[in-house]
């Protein structure tokens, strides 16, 4: 089966403006493909671009899928080690526009093969839960947002952070008096303290049981994690301090975290996520699913690996709940509250409306 042609779409989404401790965000940066074959079947792969965190924007994104497509056109869709090879020597790191590209090869032959991209992968159906996140405000309209999640049915609440500490230690106090003992409570904090502003807020954060936190901090200061790891009464995710297989290889032999945040926008899609994921599951450390601003299509694809993977443990998985005003996206999973359902459709089982992509500027090559 080889390519016949690639449809690339600047998949701009509006959204409300989300804050976290790096940036704000007004509308998701992504990137559709649409991958022709001379054999009648389309794969689909979209990325989303968050410059703040991979060092990526849509219009890179976008210039590099007409070289990703040229190079690919005419080659073999079912050879997936070879095209990803292909587009590691063709550029260093990249991982996001490389991500929508593994995603569209993972479709083709889960379609080929006739199964839904989970059991293709080796998984089953199971219980996807996801957390849903409250972007930095003040402390008190935070406590609202927890109020209006908890009323809503959502059983876990991810908190951004990393702005000011003792702000942020009284954003979480006011968020647990609101919402009570029950709800489970996440910490990100996107990079955003120093070394002595993660010791100062996660241990005054002990008394509002919190699972996790995610990256404390820059990860030039990945060597001061395993000693932030021994005094933080909260437990470690490493988000971006984890890419690659070969971070999560340091990160592990250096004690630096007890979980990892795993990406297919960060980490250049499906095909080193399960790298990253089988190495983490060796040495006994659980992980999460997460992503950046996907439409309903990746998000799909996250939901498939997640079920595919029993050492996915946690799911952060609310990208469509983030304050998207357009959702294009035709078939694909459904939110029931937190719940994430899939049906058995071949490959990813979801494209986007024609009629939304026809209005956005875009190349067939």
């Amino acid at each position: 089966m080889k390519f016949t042609a690639f449809e690339i779409y600047k998949y701009a989404i509006p959204m409300v403006p989300f804050t976290i401790a790096t940036g704000t965000m007004d509308f998701a940066q992504n990137i559709f493909v649409r991958a022709h074959t001379d054999s009648g079947l389309t794969g689909v792969g979209e990325c989303s671009a968050f410059p703040m965190i991979v060092g990526e924007t849509q219009n890179t994104c976008y210039e590099l899928a007409k070289d990703f497509a040229k190079l690919w056109k005419n080659k073999d869709a079912l050879d997936l080690d070879a095209r990803l090879a292909e587009l590691d020597l063709f550029i260093a790191r990249n991982y996001t526009i490389k991500s929508a590209f593994d995603m569209l090869l993972y479709d083709l032959a889960a379609k080929q093969a006739n199964q839904p991209l989970y059991q293709f992968l080796g998984g089953e159906k199971r219980k996807i839960e996801t957390d849903i996140t409250i972007g930095i405000a003040t402390p008190e309209a935070m406590a609202q947002t927890a109020i209006q999640f908890k009323a809503q049915g959502y059983n876990m609440i991810k908190v951004k952070l990393g702005k000011n500490p003792v702000e942020d230690v009284e954003r979480i106090k006011q968020i647990r008096n609101a919402i009570g003992p029950e709800i489970k409570l996440r910490l990100d904090a996107n990079q955003g303290w120093t070394y002595d502003d993660a010791v100062f807020t996660l241990q005054n954060l002990a008394p509002y049981n919190i699972q996790f936190c995610e990256q404390p901090m820059r990860t030039y200061n990945d060597s001061l994690l395993p000693k932030l790891c021994q005094l933080s009464p909260i437990a470690i995710m490493a988000d971006e301090s984890v890419y690659t297989h070969h971070d999560a290889e340091r990160i592990i032999q250096n004690k630096a975290a007890s979980y990892i945040n795993i990406k297919l926008a960060k980490s250049g899609g499906i095909s080193e996520a399960i790298k990253i994921n089988q190495i983490a599951e060796q040495n006994g450390i659980h992980c999460m699913q997460g992503g950046m601003l996907e439409s309903r299509l990746a998000l799909t694809a996250n939901v498939h690996f997640a079920m595919a993977f029993k050492n996915i443990v946690f799911f952060d998985l609310d990208t469509c709940l983030l304050g998207h005003k357009i959702d294009p996206v035709i078939g694909g999973c459904k939110y029931n509250i937190a719940q994430l359902e899939i049906q058995d459709t071949p490959g990813i089982g979801a494209d986007v409306d024609q009629s939304y992509l026809d209005g956005l500027e875009h190349i067939v090559i």
